[in-house]
């Protein structure tokens, strides 16, 4: 049996991210990968039973890294406004320092037939947690954690992604949502 290193994983997740967002699902293969990532296609299958099982392996990996560092952000001394306010700049932060890692995120998680199978994460159920918690001290509405998910983070997305805008405008729309946001969700 050959030996794992953490080098050759990491360079193997890098490449599969890299070639799902040049050359989506199809166009990316075992053979393509092991190139980019400098290793035998035998060393992918050391580390991943298959296409299918490394995608989900990588996006369980990635998407856990978003809401650990969000999360690390978050002070217990912090009242309502400053959560939300961490939460979504944090989300915009790590979005806009890691654009390669969550631009995969994005497009693994909008395929159903993949992303299903990944549907426990621990990292948003830390985020879905303080949520709870916040609506229980009465901090914030008691709203689905569905709504609250979409409220906090689509937006910031949407202003992540929208290339017609410029950091300046980026900056002062986060700004505008947070205190929206804010104005919603808080008593």
């Amino acid at each position: 049996m050959r030996k794992k290193d953490d080098e050759k994983e990491q360079r193997i997740k890098e490449a599969v991210a890299s070639l799902m967002l040049e050359e989506g699902w199809s166009g990316t293969s075992i053979s393509k990968i092991a190139r980019k990532a400098e290793v035998s296609p035998a060393t992918v299958y050391t580390y991943f039973d298959s296409k299918e099982d490394m995608l989900q392996c990588i996006y369980r990996e990635y998407s856990e890294h978003v809401f650990e560092y969000m999360m690390r952000q978050v002070e217990p001394e912090m009242d309502g406004a400053q959560v939300i306010d961490t939460l979504m700049r944090s989300f915009y932060s790590y979005m806009t320092e890691n654009e390669d890692m969550f631009s995969f995120i994005e497009q693994f998680s909008n395929c159903r037939a993949l992303s299903s199978k990944c549907a426990c994460r621990k990292g948003i159920a830390g985020v879905a947690c303080l949520l709870e918690e916040m609506k229980k001290e009465h901090v914030i509405r008691n709203y689905s954690a569905k709504s609250l998910e979409a409220v906090l983070f689509y937006p910031v997305k949407a202003i992540v992604f929208d290339e017609k805008l410029n950091s300046s405008e980026k900056s002062g729309l986060l700004d505008e949502v947070i205190e929206l946001v804010q104005r919603a969700l808080l008593y």
